[in-house]
């Protein structure tokens, strides 16, 4: 679903555990990593988006995490024209998310990367909150940065 000026609903997952490292992901048959993200469907809420994306990519259900915070307003980025496909560049720019903080109470081996039939991810690891910000695409890095900033208050 695209807004009016060209970028689709998105939501952003930062994990926690205990030690205030944060879940990464290699995205799949590649070699970046990123956090946990994903659209909104029409008619869910942000947070109702969240809880599927966190299902669907990492095997999480509510009961193993509790939300400690989000962003307060969009944060956009653009997507670079090679990545579009050619019938949406007229009127696609990229994406808008809104962040949730997420504090993992349940397990690492409640992690499960294999939760659809396209996984997302082929690995993951815990890392230091900043650690992996150079591994992740270039265009997304400054939404990950701005993120990250806003949520560090929570943590740190």
């Amino acid at each position: 679903m695209l807004d009016s000026e060209g970028y689709r609903s998105n939501v952003g997952i930062v994990i926690a555990n205990s030690k205030n490292e944060i879940f990464w992901g290699k995205r799949s048959r590649e070699n970046s990593w990123q956090l946990p993200q994903g659209g909104v469907k029409q008619g869910e809420t942000l947070e109702e988006a969240m809880y599927r994306e966190l299902h669907e990519e990492v095997g999480l259900k509510p009961k193993h995490v509790k939300i400690i915070g989000r962003t307060r307003e969009w944060l956009h980025y653009n997507v670079p024209i090679k990545f579009i496909r050619k019938e949406c560049r007229n009127f696609y720019k990229g994406q808008k998310q809104i962040w949730f903080l997420l504090r993992l109470i349940g397990n690492d081996s409640d992690f499960c990367l294999c939760s659809t039939s396209s996984p997302e991810f082929d690995a993951w690891k815990w890392g230091e909150y900043w650690d992996s910000l150079n591994m992740v695409i270039e265009f997304k890095r400054n939404v990950y940065n701005s993120a990250l900033k806003e949520l560090s208050y929570i943590l740190f």
